[in-house]
């Protein structure tokens, strides 16, 4: 059974192992947890079971009228259970009275993100590759 958490109590770094596939370089597990921990808004699918992280969404907010949701994951062999549809769902939800909530993602995932009613637009990016792995402290 999967449970959702809204908070990063009792989760190591141990717990965040797996995610980030296909990614040339990516945050360690500590640096996840970082990532989670400073997030406004976070959610955790947890394996009752194992007691291991299996997907988790975040978003970055002002407050008042914007959020940013920069990352959704699911380890590999929990995709396909409905996780990232329910985190998703989740976040939203808690991100409903905002006025903007924007995702950027590639062309591939962005049928998935209209059957919660996000919509396509136009967005400028800038991708510094070499810092995948987050910032070095």
């Amino acid at each position: 059974m999967i449970t959702f958490k809204d908070n990063c109590d009792k989760i190591s770094a141990e717990m965040l192992n797996g995610f980030f596939v296909g990614w040339k370089e990516h945050p360690t597990p500590e640096k996840l947890l970082y990532i989670l921990n400073n997030s406004e808004y976070k959610i955790l699918a947890v394996d009752d079971q194992s007691g291991r992280v299996t997907g988790f969404i975040n978003a970055i907010s002002d407050g008042v009228l914007s959020a940013y949701i920069p990352l959704l994951e699911v380890i590999p062999e929990f995709q396909g259970r409905g996780i990232g549809s329910e985190l998703v769902k989740r976040m939203l939800h808690k991100l409903k009275d905002h006025y903007m909530i924007d995702i950027v993602c590639d062309e591939s995932v962005q049928k998935f993100y209209e059957k919660f009613g996000l919509k396509k637009y136009s967005a400028m990016i800038l991708r510094n590759y070499d810092k995948q792995g987050g910032i070095t402290k």
